[in-house]
């Protein structure tokens, strides 16, 4: 095999997020390697595009008559957002896992005669939509109101006469030219697809077929959602169309979820669905009036109320544009950055890699959409860095999935949880952001304590100098946060998220010219210094002109004519620049990222999305159950049931729902899919919007490192090599403060930027005081020393004191903590501090 071609195996390996899909993620060489890298590379820049209101037609001159130009409506973006990521990730990922020993085994002949056959009919499929869409833009479909009708009606009825007599046939069309074929082709490729056998670095047949539907879904449901028809989704009237189309969407969906996800997704969605079709025989709050049509039912979930709505609404846009982001950070080199600084900063003290891989990992998990995706981006290296100085595997593993889940409260971006909830409730934003400051410190702190008291007990020293960066050199690079600085500065500024998100993905490119080995010339001035005397000035400018330009009716800053002339040179400046490091790039002269870079970005963010988006999808799915049956709503007449009991009860039960949905999901589908069940219950008990949506949110986080089910927990031990239940455990108990601040907040949500300064101060320092002396009596390390059992129960009650957040409770618990503490200093002789044993609690 070429350099060349293991090179692109090698990239087409990166970017792994959850442990099911190591075994079945295909890795081509040759034509099969550049056609799936050219696919990726254009599925992510379409986002861009598309997100930035960039139109086809502008940039290349092509019109085609019959089908929309960018930027796409919104449902026909999200599906041709869901399509992309279908029709990629089959062809990407095997419907089954490819196991060493039986490497080699072939598919029989007639079975891939038959599998590919199902090609076909999904081709004949596709065409019949390609025939609906031509229809549309031949001027012969009706138009009432300026708006095109679409009558989808069995042969012969009344409503088919008059000036729509040329929708005649349009129904067996769309039944036995579309609808059947359509659904033999998908169900049966996936059917067959867990016989097919083929080489890792080959297509299979099955999901070839799988990707041509994927494609036959997105044309007929761009043409027919252009119509009038898209008002009947959800009704018994929407066309049948909809209903095959919807079906088999649904169906792939489920199927690509379980290949890159697990299982665990897929069978809840599975409940979900079979409780749909037999809500109308349930007893009690789970029994419907009526029962549901398969085809009012289909119709409904691909719209805004189930697919097409608040998951993939966040997914097509806040989710791949900070993937991207993402993606930049690691070709340009400058993600490498934060991980290096971490390690000088932090891998000094006592147990030095543990205390990076909070800093690494919290700063990483709020740009990555997935905690067990955090945990192999940055665990691999410091997990065994862990276990080096002296962890246990399983806290190793244990602490690096910790503070990956961290990463997702971690504001401002929070893995995306920010826009998710924003979009949800309808909160701005930065009141979001701020409000998740504290709760995410007390995690950390959590973390921060817990770590240091296990080095502690176990004696152990910190990185040697030979072994570090120098801080002294990453101090002077400290530019290279420009990036996340210009996105959190744009984000606090007005500026929307898909503009902030990117200004930081363009500033990646250029801080990446700017690396002390680029661009060295004559004397003691280089260019990326003439780069970074220049990205302050603009900087500057910029916030003259925020702050200066004049605003118009809307609220929208007007610059003046100055500012525009300068902001194209500074445009013009940055394209030449990036024409000039490509052309260097490209005869191998690494000096930051140019085109070549550019495009493997692209790719690599193409590949790591396709998991988010599949399992916000699946959420999607769940989301119109529960907004077609109403079950949401009755269960919120449960929680007003248990508070009239203890509202704390309704609480603790209220966790159990949220935790017990998110296992096995991501953040953002855990959310989603949360919010839409407990959050409204909570919000019927009284309960603010911000702080309902903040304690789901918090405990759909964490779900990642609760047993039994701990999907970051169970990537850290696949590195650490521990046992993943013990992992699991390990990690449950380093993240208990998040299961206590949710509390902590819904008591004083001052904790949530809700009051007077001065109470957010007070507030913020009892509750870390709080943290901390939870942590000590976890870990059983109080000043300096072992702590025995009845110290270690006396500490927790301490800190639960703290909960509240009332003068008279937090009183008690810091007398409480003085009285420990004396305690301990006073009998320390007769407690003693015996020989700590490696890897005991």
């Amino acid at each position: 095999m070429s350099d060349q071609t293991a090179e692109q195996d090698h990239v087409l390996a990166e970017g792994v997020d959850e442990e099911p899909i190591e075994g079945n993620r295909r890795l081509f060489s040759g034509w099969a390697a550049l056609f799936i890298v050219s696919l990726a590379t254009v599925y992510a820049a379409f986002h861009m595009l598309a997100l930035n209101g960039v139109s086809i037609s502008a940039l290349t001159g092509v019109e085609i008559g019959f089908l929309p130009q960018l930027p796409l409506e919104t449902w026909n973006f999200r599906i041709v957002h869901i399509a992309g990521a279908l029709a990629l990730g089959f062809l990407l990922f095997a419907a089954h896992r490819f196991d060493a020993d039986k490497a080699g085994r072939q598919t029989p002949k007639a079975l891939s005669l038959l599998t590919l056959a199902l090609a076909l009919p999904a081709l004949y499929a596709g065409w019949t939509a390609f025939g609906f869409a031509q229809f549309l833009a031949s001027g012969q479909a009706v138009e009432l109101g300026g708006v095109t009708v679409w009558m989808s009606l069995p042969a012969g009825h009344e409503r088919l006469a008059g000036p729509f007599e040329s929708y005649a046939g349009i129904y067996e069309a769309e039944t036995y030219q579309f609808g059947w074929p359509l659904l033999l082709a998908t169900f049966g490729a996936i059917a067959l697809g867990w016989l097919e056998r083929r080489e890792r670095w080959q297509f299979a047949a099955c999901d070839v077929v799988l990707a041509l539907c994927a494609a036959a879904i997105a044309l007929y449901l761009v043409a027919i959602f252009g119509t009038a028809a898209r008002n009947q989704v959800g009704t018994p009237e929407v066309p049948i169309g909809v209903a095959f189309a919807a079906t088999a969407g649904s169906a792939m969906i489920l199927e690509l979820t379980r290949r890159v996800a697990g299982l665990a997704l897929v069978v809840i969605t599975g409940v979900f669905l079979a409780y749909t079709f037999t809500a109308h025989l349930l007893p009690g709050i789970l029994a419907v009036q009526n029962a549901y049509s398969w085809q009012r039912f289909f119709g409904h979930v691909y719209s805004d109320a189930g697919i097409l709505g608040p998951t993939t609404a966040v997914s097509s846009t806040y989710i791949i544009l900070f993937i991207i982001f993402a993606a930049f950070l690691q070709a340009s080199k400058v993600g490498d950055y934060f991980v290096n600084f971490a390690f000088a900063a932090a891998g000094r003290a006592r147990g030095g890699p543990a205390k990076v891989a909070i800093f690494a990992s919290g700063l990483m998990g709020m740009i990555n959409g997935t905690s067990a995706g955090n945990v192999v981006a940055t665990g691999s290296l410091t997990i065994p860095l862990m276990k080096k100085v002296g962890y246990d595997k399983r806290v190793a593993g244990a602490v690096e999935a910790g503070a990956s889940t961290g990463g997702q409260i971690m504001p401002p971006i929070m893995g995306a949880g920010a826009f998710i909830m924003a979009e949800i409730t309808g909160i701005p934003y930065q009141e979001i952001a701020i409000a998740a400051i504290i709760p995410a410190v007390l995690y950390f702190a959590s973390i921060y304590f817990m770590v240091d008291f296990e080095a502690a007990k176990l004696g152990m020293r910190g990185m040697r100098d030979d072994e570090l960066p120098k801080l002294k050199r990453m101090v002077r690079q400290v530019y290279l946060f420009v990036p996340i600085v210009i996105l959190i500065w744009a984000l606090f500024a007005g500026y929307s998220v898909i503009r902030a998100g990117t200004l930081a993905t363009v500033s990646a490119v250029v801080v990446s010219w700017m690396l002390p080995e680029h661009f060295r010339l004559a004397g003691q001035w280089t260019i990326q210094r003439l780069l970074a005397i220049a990205i302050a000035v603009m900087s500057v400018l910029l916030a003259i002109l925020y702050f200066t330009a004049p605003v118009n009716d809307v609220g929208v800053t007007q610059p003046g004519m100055f500012m525009m002339t300068l902001s194209t040179v500074l445009t013009l400046v940055v394209i030449a620049t990036f024409i000039y490091v490509s052309v260097r790039e490209f005869f191998g002269a690494g000096i930051g990222l140019g085109l070549r870079g550019f495009l493997k970005a692209l790719e690599l963010a193409g590949v790591m999305s396709i998991q988010i988006i599949a399992v916000c999808a699946c959420a999607g799915i769940i989301v119109g159950v529960i907004s077609l049956t109403g079950v949401g709503a009755r269960f919120s007449g449960v929680l007003l049931d248990l508070a009239g009991v203890s509202q704390l009860l309704a609480l603790v039960f209220a966790m159990c729902i949220a935790i017990l949905l998110g296992m096995g999901m991501p953040t953002t589908a855990a959310y989603a899919v949360a919010a839409s069940v407990v959050a409204p219950g909570l919000i019927d008990l009284g309960i603010p919007t911000l702080t309902a949506h903040f304690f789901v949110f918090y405990f759909a986080v964490v779900s990642a490192i609760t047993p039994p089910v701990a999907l970051a927990s169970y990537a850290a031990a696949g590195i650490s090599g521990a046992n993943p239940m013990e992992t699991s455990v390990a990690s449950f108990r380093i993240g208990i403060a998040a299961f206590i601040v949710p509390f902590m907040f819904f008591y004083n949500s001052v904790l949530l930027w809700q009051g007077a300064w001065w109470e957010i101060a007070i507030a913020a320092c009892t509750a870390t005081f709080g943290v901390f002396l939870l942590s000590s009596g976890v870990q059983g390390w109080f000043v300096g020393a072992r702590a025995v059992w009845y110290l270690r129960v006396a500490l927790i009650a301490a800190a639960l004191c703290m909960i509240s957040g009332g003068l008279a409770t937090d009183a008690i618990g810091i007398a409480a903590a003085v009285a420990l503490y004396v305690l301990q200093r006073v009998l320390r002789p007769s407690l003693g501090a015996s020989i700590p044993v490696r890897g005991a609690d």
